[in-house]
C-alpha cells in the first residue's frame, strides 16, 4: 500500500515500539557501549602517561611549571592509574592469583605492582636513597588499556554489521482475536478463510506466542517464524537463501521470520517466536563468533599459571645471585651498569636530599623487580589486538567482514572454498536475455512492451528485469489498468483492451491457455541454459517467451582460476536448479570445479561439516546470512 493508504488504515502499526527480537541486548548498543568503557580507560590512563612523561622534561621547570617534576605528583598519578582506569586489571589478576589460577592480568599487576611498591618504599624511606620510577607502572598499563580498547573497537566494527542482521524482523505483528479465528474456521473449514474481514490488531513481537494466528499483507515482513494457514503469496527469501526469485506459500508450508510477502495475503500460525526463531538463531551463532579471540591471544592465560610462577622463581633466584654472587664479585657500582644503565634513565625521580646510594639489598631488589618489569606481556597484550585491528579494518575496506581474529590466524591452512552461487558468484540481479514472438504479427519491441506494461505494477525481480530492458530500447510504457497479481500464477492487466497475463508456462496452463509443442521445446532450451522463463499471454493465446539469467560477476572466473593456483579446491554450492548450477559452472570455465545444487539454506551448513568431516579446512563465501 502506498503511504498515503498506510496513514489512513485503522488497523496501521501505531509506532514508537523499539524492540524487534526477543534476544539478548541489542549487540551493537552493547558494543557500543563496552567500547566506549574501554575507551574512556585508555584516554584516562593516556592523560596521566602524558603527565607523567613530562615531569622528566626539564623545559616545565624553566617555563615556572615545577610541580611536574614533583615525586609526589608522579605518585599521585600511579596511584590514580591502579585505582582508577586500571582498576579491572588488578582486582582481576589479583584473584587469579589468590585462587592460585594467575592468569594474564597476574603478570601485568606482578610487574607494574612491583614497580610501585619498589618505588613507594623509596618514597616513604627517602633515607635510604633509592630512586622512584612511578612512571613505569603508569606506562605499562596505559599500553595494556590502549591494546583492549583497540580490540574492543574491532568488535564493533563486527557489531554495525550484525545490526543489519536485527533490523530485518518488524517489530510489531497483526495478531488476529480467538473470535475471528473460531468466526473464520466455522465459516470455511477447507481453510480458504475470508482474510479480508480480519484486520486483526498491532502486537510487539515479542508478545507472540506459539499458536497465535497473524496476518500478514503484501508489502509486510513474516514477524516470526510459522506456518501458513490460509491464502497464499509470493514471499521473498533472499534474506535467507540468497536466492533473488521469490517462492509461493501455500497452505502448509512454513515461513521464516524477517522474509517479506510480496503478494497476497497470509495467515499463518506462529510455530517459533524470540529466540527460538531462525533469525534469532542466526544473530545468537554471530555474535558468538564475533566473541572469539584469536588463539594466540589466550596463551598467556594458558600458559599464565606456569609462567607466572616461573617468573617468580626467576625473580627470586635474581635477587639471591646478585646478593650474594654477583655483587660481591663485581660490587654495587658494577650491578647497576650491568644491568641498570637503561633502568635509570626512567628512574631520575628522588628526593634530592637523599641523592641514590645503592646497597647490596636495594641494588638485588631492582635486579629481581626489573625481571618482573620485562616479563609483563604488555606486547602480547597490545600488538596483537593492533595486528586484528588493522586485519580486520583493510578486509572492511574491501568489503570483508573478518568475524574473529582465530579465522585470520587458519585461513593460510585452508584446504577447500565453498561459493554461494547468487550474489557470489553472480550478481543477484536477473537481466532479460531472451524475448522471443510465436506470434508472426507480433514483433519482439511490441511483446517486451506489453510484457513491461503488465510487470509495471509488481516489484517481482523479473519484474525488474523486463522494466529495465524495455527503458533500455527506449520503449514506453502503454496505456493500462485492472493489474491483478496470482501468486504461484503470474500478473494480469487490461492493455489497451486486451487482457496481457504473464506466468510460467505451468500457470499460464492452469489458466486453460493453450501451450503448443514447439512453445514447450524452446522453453525447455532456455530452461536447460540455465535461464528462468516467462510466457506472455493476450487474450487467452500464448505470444510470446521471455527469459532472464542472473549474470556472472565480471571478475568471477579470475578468482576461482587464482584460488586453484594457490592449491585450494573450489566449489559451488546452491540451493537453485541442477541445470541452472551446471550452466554456471560451465559459463565460468574453471576445471575442476565441484557443484553441489538444490541445497536447501539449512542445510548448506551441514555440507560444510561433512567436509569437515572428512579433515578439510573449509571456507565458505557467501552473502547476507550465506
Amino acid at each position: 500500500v502506498s503511504g498515503a493508504e498506510h496513514s489512513q488504515d485503522p488497523s496501521s502499526p501505531p509506532g514508537g515500539w523499539e524492540e524487534a527480537l526477543d534476544v539478548p541486548a541489542d549487540p551493537l548498543s552493547r558494543q557500543r557501549q563496552q567500547t566506549r568503557h574501554h575507551i574512556r580507560q585508555a584516554l584516562t590512563a593516556a592523560f596521566l602517561l602524558l603527565i607523567s612523561a613530562a615531569g622528566h622534561l626539564d623545559l616545565f621547570a624553566r617555563l615556572g611549571l615545577p610541580l611536574l617534576n614533583d615525586v609526589w605528583l608522579h605518585w599521585g598519578l600511579a596511584t590514580l592509574t591502579f585505582v582508577g582506569p586500571a582498576r579491572g586489571i588488578v582486582l582481576d589478576g589479583w584473584r587469579g592469583a589468590r585462587r592460585l589460577a594467575p592468569n594474564m592480568n597476574t603478570l601485568v599487576t606482578l610487574g607494574s605492582g612491583s614497580a610501585y611498591l619498589a618505588s613507594l618504599a623509596g618514597l616513604l624511606a627517602p633515607q635510604v636513597g633509592w630512586e622512584c620510577f612511578f612512571d613505569e607502572p603508569v606506562m605499562m598499563l596505559s599500553f595494556i588499556l590502549l591494546g583492549r580498547a583497540l580490540e574492543q573497537h574491532s568488535r564493533l566494527r563486527a557489531a554495525s554489521s550484525l545490526q543489519s542482521l536485527v533490523s530485518l524482523c518488524p517489530s510489531l505483528a497483526r495478531r488476529v482475536q480467538p473470535a475471528e479465528k473460531a468466526g473464520s474456521l466455522a465459516s470455511s473449514p477447507e481453510g480458504n478463510l475470508d482474510l479480508g474481514s480480519q484486520t486483526g490488531e498491532w502486537c510487539p513481537v515479542e508478545q507472540v506466542r506459539v499458536g497465535d494466528w497473524l496476518q500478514v499483507r503484501a508489502g509486510e515482513q513474516i514477524p516470526v517464524d510459522g506456518e501458513v494457514i490460509a491464502g497464499q503469496a509470493t514471499v521473498n527469501e533472499g534474506m535467507l537463501t540468497g536466492e533473488p526469485l521469490p517462492v509461493l506459500k501455500q497452505v502448509g508450508d512454513p515461513v521464516v521470520a524477517g522474509t517479506l510477502n510480496q503478494s497476497g495475503l497470509l495467515l499463518c500460525r506462529a510455530t517459533r517466536t524470540g529466540k527460538d526463531t531462525t533469525l534469532a538463531q542466526v544473530i545468537r551463532l554471530v555474535e558468538e563468533a564475533q566473541a572469539r579471540k584469536a588463539p594466540i591471544q589466550g596463551i598467556a592465560d594458558q600458559v599464565a599459571g606456569y609462567f607466572t610462577y616461573g617468573v617468580v622463581t626467576l625473580a627470586i633466584l635474581t635477587f639471591g645471585f646478585w646478593y650474594w654472587i654477583g655483587i660481591p664479585l663485581w660490587g654495587s657500582g658494577g650491578a647497576e651498569h650491568f644491568v641498570l644503565a637503561g633502568f635509570s634513565l626512567h628512574a631520575h625521580l628522588h628526593l634530592s636530599d637523599h641523592p641514590p646510594h645503592p646497597t647490596p639489598l636495594l641494588s638485588s631488589l631492582k635486579m629481581a623487580i626489573a625481571v618482573l618489569v620485562v616479563a609483563c606481556p604488555c606486547a602480547l597484550g597490545l600488538a596483537t589486538p593492533m595486528a586484528i585491528l588493522v586485519g580486520t579494518g583493510l578486509g572492511a575496506e574491501r568489503g570483508l567482514l573478518i568475524r574473529g581474529g582465530d579465522v585470520l590466524e587458519k585461513a593460510h591452512r585452508l584446504q577447500t572454498v565453498v561459493f554461494d552461487k547468487t550474489g557470489t558468484l553472480t550478481q543477484g540481479d536477473p537481466h532479460l536475455t531472451d524475448c522471443l514472438s510465436l506470434d508472426p504479427s507480433l514483433d519482439s519491441n511490441r511483446l517486451l512492451q506489453l510484457a513491461a506494461t503488465v510487470e509495471s505494477g509488481t516489484r517481482h525481480p523479473l519484474a525488474q528485469a523486463i522494466l529495465q530492458a524495455a527503458r533500455t530500447q527506449g520503449l514506453p510504457l502503454l496505456s493500462a489498468g485492472e493489474f491483478q497479481t496470482q501468486p504461484g500464477i503470474g500478473v494480469a492487466a487490461q492493455v489497451e483492451g486486451q487482457e496481457v497475463v504473464l506466468g510460467s508456462l505451468d500457470g499460464l496452463a492452469a489458466l486453460g491457455i493453450p501451450i503448443s509443442p514447439e512453445a514447450q521445446a524452446q522453453a525447455e532450451a532456455l530452461l536447460a541454459a540455465g535461464k528462468t522463463v516467462v510466457g506472455v499471454a493476450v487474450e487467452g493465446s500464448l505470444v510470446g517467451l521471455l527469459a532472464a539469467q542472473d549474470p556472472l560477476r565480471p571478475d568471477a572466473q579470475a578468482t576461482l582460476r587464482q584460488l586453484q593456483k594457490m592449491g585450494l579446491q573450489v566449489m559451488l554450492l546452491t540451493g537453485d536448479r541442477a541445470e541452472v548450477a551446471k550452466q554456471v559452472a560451465e559459463a565460468l570455465q574453471v576445471p575442476g570445479i565441484r557443484v553441489i545444487a538444490e541445497v536447501h539454506p539449512a542445510d548448506k551448513a551441514q555440507v560444510i561439516r561433512d567436509l569437515q568431516t572428512q579433515g578439510q579446512r573449509v571456507a565458505m563465501v557467501g552473502d547476507g546470512i550465506n
